[in-house]
């Protein structure tokens, strides 16, 4: 008797089961099913870099502040007299500069959260204007990012005043232990605040470049977390040295 073999896979339910399709894209963090980029995945893995760049700067400056507490209360011993002595000293900081200093590094931070307000509405609102027929009309963008930017270096100048003021006075990096700790928790964040700066240069060319308003974003975003850190870390620093004379 003749019988028949189907040349497919026949479920349970005598239906016909079609091979399951491949996927278009990669898939997980790197991309959607459509093979587009996930740039919400990536978003938040820059986060999490910024994170723990941020952990690492914490460390850093609790590490100083613990070497000043340790310091300050540490006596000296005289080799000639064969006694111990206090050396701590002191210095007479230039309080209006400083002053002045921290007003525009806080100016600098409502500035950098308006480039990324307005580069996060942007990249929102570019699916919107990618629809044939669609039109948002044309926005005038404050340039947020170069007015950070020059807040930035005008900060840094301060800084720069503030030290030749010391200077001037006679308090240099090694006349006390105070001065000490003062050009180093000042300079050990200027650095840092640098490092910011030109994260914000690299925002810019990206912009300059035409690049993706996602990948912008990207960059724009993790900057101004960086930035927004940078001013709390200096109020720290500020109200260290004004309360630990």
């Amino acid at each position: 008797m003749a019988t028949y073999t189907p040349t497919r896979p026949v479920d349970q339910l005598g239906h016909d089961r079609q091979p399951p399709a491949p996927p278009l894209g990669g898939g997980g963090d790197e991309g959607r099913g459509d093979g587009s980029p996930n740039y919400g995945a990536r978003l938040r893995r820059a986060r999490l870099g910024m994170i723990c760049a941020i952990a690492t700067v914490c460390m850093v400056f609790v590490s100083l502040t613990s070497a000043l507490i340790v310091r300050r209360g540490l006596p000296t011993f005289d080799d000639s007299s064969r006694t111990y002595f206090r050396d701590w000293g002191g210095v007479q900081l230039p309080w209006l500069l400083l002053a002045i200093n921290t007003a525009i590094l806080l100016i600098s931070s409502l500035t950098m959260e308006g480039a990324r307000r307005g580069i996060a509405r942007r990249a929102a609102l570019a699916p919107v204007g990618s629809i044939p027929g669609v039109s948002l009309g044309r926005e005038r963008n404050f340039p947020w990012l170069g007015v950070t930017v020059i807040l930035g270096l005008a900060f840094l100048v301060g800084q720069g005043v503030a030290w030749a003021d010391l200077r001037s006075r006679g308090f240099f990096v090694s006349t006390n232990p105070d001065s000490s700790f003062v050009y180093l928790f000042t300079a050990a964040h200027a650095v840092h605040l640098l490092g910011g700066i030109i994260a914000l240069s690299w925002a810019s060319i990206t912009s300059l470049l035409h690049r993706p308003i996602e990948d912008r974003r990207i960059v724009v975003d993790v900057a101004a977390w960086y930035w927004h850190f940078m001013a709390v870390l200096w109020i720290y620093v500020f109200a260290l040295l004004a309360f630990a004379r």
